[in-house]
């Protein structure tokens, strides 16, 4: 083993992930050099492992559920789906796990790379073990960004490790589908493969803990996406717990597994999709006094507040404020704005709405489930305004109802809800529930974000025949009532 000499920087950012790559790119861009530290694949979890595989996957499966029911098409689209094409979609879109596209884009940005195993050794220093067994010790005059990301948590069930669960890495790069799969967790990760695989040709069972699937949405949400499921041949069981579950024949067979109600299901792959953790258990936040395994805590210009010096940043999933890549890529722009302010000498102006403090992680994230029918959110729910007391009106109008749903799918079954500040009279959330409902989600973002008047938004006139004109519908509802 070999140990290089320090090689210095202005700023390390340690994650080659998307939001690795947007801190660097902002950092170079103001004219720091820096250096990204990647253990695994350039691109991170999002291009091989999450967002890009799993739309792969998706995409065929939500485009045929609106093509089989439109007047003409549904003859032609009614077979089973062609699952090779589909999986080789998959693999062009995960770049067939190879990273030389990235690395390439992060070399034409004149942002270095080192390729190894990256832990923090001290204030603005990071270690790196490299995949030879070398040494490459890096120090940084102003920053150091983790941006880690963050892993499949697993439950505390016996003999776990034994079982060799999917996690969502295994479901979004099986080479095939599974004739039997069983998924344990209710959330996007758990609806969006059981959505995936059914129609790929597995016979999915989908355990909710509780009541019903995605818990932290609109309940109507969580609905309609049962409703379709049941339809197209998943079985999913609500108030269902795990207490056991072992693979048979010496562990290479199926997978036994045993619920608190005293059933027991057979399968051939079991998919734990049951939260994060992140990946922050051996990168040596102990040597600048930090808990390993812990999400770092930080303030809205995402240093990590309990770090004295301002020179450490945690940026991402990493520090748990909002698990989404836009939003990721969102906080490293900030991010990369304080880091460059700070080392020019100048004052962060850390107002509502500059550049130096993230506001849209916490009060308008957006995000979309992608199953049949898609769900796209933002903002508060009900329930969440209930619970903080916030004093809102609940609207809702019925998708299908819109002249320009029925123009999308005959059988259209959809709905929309918006929130308004009874005292401010701007949207505070929206959600909605249907196919193709991903594209309003964006004027809703924009609603909230810059705190549009309900009386302006009326003059927000939405093309006909579009599903956009539910906006003009949810006002006029409201003013009916």
């Amino acid at each position: 083993m070999t140990t290089e000499s320090i090689r210095t920087y202005d700023v390390i950012v340690i994650g080659a992930g998307p939001v690795g790559e947007n801190v660097a790119d902002r950092t170079t861009a103001a004219g720091l050099s820096t250096v990204i530290v990647e253990s695994e694949l350039a691109g991170g979890e999002c291009s091989y492992w999450a967002c890009e595989p799993s739309k792969a996957l998706l995409r065929p499966v939500l485009l045929r559920a609106d093509a089989v029911r439109v007047p003409g098409l549904d003859p032609a689209v009614k077979g089973p789906l062609d699952v090779e094409a589909v999986l080789a979609h998959r693999d062009r879109m995960s770049a067939d796990w190879k990273d030389d596209g990235q690395a390439e884009w992060i070399k034409s940005a004149g942002i270095d790379l080192v390729r190894g195993h990256g832990r923090l050794a001290g204030e603005r220093e990071v270690s790196v073990v490299t995949p030879e067994g070398d040494t490459v010790r890096l120090r940084a005059r102003h920053a150091v960004a983790v941006c880690t990301g963050s892993r499949a948590a697993l439950p505390p069930l016996p003999g776990i490790a034994d079982l060799r669960p999917w996690t969502s890495r295994e479901a979004t790069s099986a080479r095939r589908a599974p004739g039997r799969l069983v998924i344990v967790g209710a959330g996007v990760v758990g609806v969006e493969m059981a959505t995936a695989w059914q129609a790929l040709g597995s016979r999915v069972t989908l355990l909710a803990r509780g009541d019903g699937l995605l818990p932290r949405l609109e309940p109507f949400a969580g609905e309609l996406v049962t409703e379709r499921l049941r339809e197209a041949g998943a079985d999913v069981r609500f108030n269902a717990s795990v207490v056991g579950a072992e693979r048979v024949g010496d562990g290479t067979g199926q997978v036994r597994v045993r619920l608190s109600d005293g059933h027991e299901i057979t399968a051939d792959e079991i998919l734990f999709a049951t939260g994060r953790a992140p990946r922050t258990a051996d990168i040596g936040l102990d040597t600048v006094g930090l808990e390993p395994g812990d999400w770092p805590a930080t303030d809205d210009s995402l240093t990590v507040t309990a770090v004295p010096g301002d020179w450490l940043y945690a940026v991402g999933d990493v520090n748990r404020r909002a698990l989404f890549t836009h939003q990721g890529k969102y906080q490293a722009r900030v991010a990369g704005a304080v880091i460059a302010a700070r080392a020019r000498g100048e004052r962060l102006d850390t107002g509502r709405w500059a550049p130096h403090s993230t506001t849209a992680d916490i009060e308008a994230v957006p995000g979309v489930v992608f199953t049949d029918p898609e769900i796209a959110s933002v903002g508060l729910t009900a329930r969440e305004a209930e619970r903080t007391g916030r004093d809102v009106e609940v609207v809702d109008h019925e998708i299908g109802h819109l002249a320009g749903a029925v123009q999308y799918r005959p059988d259209y079954r959809g709905r929309a809800r918006i929130l308004i500040d009874r005292d401010r009279q701007v949207v505070v959330g929206a959600t909605f529930a249907g196919p193709g409902v991903a594209e309003l989600l964006y004027s809703a973002t924009v609603a909230i974000t810059g705190e549009v008047p309900v009386e302006r938004l009326w003059h927000a006139v939405p093309a006909f025949p579009t599903i956009s004109e539910v906006w003009l519908r949810l006002l006029e509802t409201r003013r009916d009532t």
